[in-house]
């Protein structure tokens, strides 16, 4: 693992003064009796769907945006390629330092996040649903434009902004036996990781990733084990269907996550967040349903002495414009 791309703690508290800066909200950690009483464990859910632009992705892209014109102050603009929540997250940071900024995004997108992205003034790109595709847009656009690219999960500032949720996590809850992250390319779970384990070595961080993301395989073996040319999984869940994970963020997880991953069907993560609009009140989108759903469904091959978890929850940027997850045609 190459240390010198990973964010130490200096800078992940760093990134958590940046986001205080500019008045982005700690976001709450709600419990509830019939959750603690369906796993017997006590839970912890950490709403990340109260976040600016309704999901966790705010802290890396404003992190990353306010380093970057801290560095060069007369940027051009930015790009991104995203699946949705990652591109609203740029838009709106972009906006805040008045630069232009577009997303490249796939062509399957769901329109409330378009709308979202249009909303903080970005110009949007569609392109084919495949991994490369948009990432060679991406490409060509910052050569052409010369704007700046705001990576999804491979880059350190955008690494060490996410961890910025780890650093309220474990002041709100001091005493934390694991924290069970949902995973696509791995941003959110390696700047969580770099710094829980940093503060408290004995708690454990637990990846929860749909079927086929052979993760568990690949932090087996230490190896990256993906198909090549990268591919899209077969999931509902758009936000985690990368199969690989990053360059930078697949030795953070091999150095700092269990080996154990909890791998969600999609039923499950389904009937994870009509259980979170149902029983907790929360919205919730379907990459929050598989951390929700791991606890709910897989908590008993937890070791019996992990009684406090903390459960990320990513987002909550449902897409009315369609039927809920749980009402779609089967």
């Amino acid at each position: 693992m190459n240390e010198k791309l990973n964010p130490s703690l200096a800078e992940i508290h760093i990134a958590a003064s940046h986001l205080r800066s500019i008045s982005v909200p700690i976001t709450p950690v709600l419990t509830n009796a019939i959750l603690n009483k369906l796993t017997g464990r006590n839970i912890y859910l950490k709403c990340e769907n109260f976040q600016l632009t309704g999901s966790f992705k705010s802290r890396g892209a404003l992190n990353t945006i306010l380093n970057a014109m801290k560095i060069e102050p007369n940027l051009k603009g930015f790009v991104t390629y995203s699946s949705g929540n990652h591109g609203i997250a740029v838009a709106h940071a972009a906006s805040l330092v008045q630069r232009p900024c577009i997303v490249v995004l796939c062509n399957d997108t769901p329109k409330n996040k378009i709308d979202a992205i249009k909303q903080y003034g970005a110009e949007i790109v569609l392109c084919e649903s495949t991994p490369l595709s948009h990432i060679a847009i991406c490409l060509d656009i910052a050569k052409e434009r010369e704007y700046y690219i705001v990576p999804a999960s491979d880059h350190c500032d955008v690494i060490a902004g996410q961890g910025t949720i780890a650093v309220e996590l474990m002041e709100q809850i001091p005493d934390l036996d694991a924290i069970l992250v949902p995973v696509s390319d791995g941003g959110l779970i390696s700047g969580i990781a770099l710094y829980a384990k940093r503060i408290n070595p004995n708690i454990r961080i637990y990846a929860c990733v749909p079927e086929g993301k052979m993760l568990e395989e690949c932090l087996v073996e230490g190896k990256r084990l993906w198909p090549d040319p990268p591919q899209f999984l077969e999931t509902e869940c758009k936000a985690c269907r990368s199969q690989q994970c990053g360059m930078i963020t697949f030795p953070i997880m091999c150095s700092f996550i269990e080996k154990q991953v909890f791998t969600i069907p999609d039923k499950v993560m389904i009937d994870a967040t009509r259980f979170a609009f149902e029983h907790l009140k929360l919205v919730i989108e379907l990459a929050s349903g598989l951390s929700l759903g791991a606890i709910l469904s897989q908590h008993n091959k937890l070791d019996t002495n992990i009684h406090n978890i903390a459960v990320i929850i990513t987002g909550g940027n449902i897409d009315l414009n369609d039927r809920l997850p749980w009402q779609q045609e089967k």
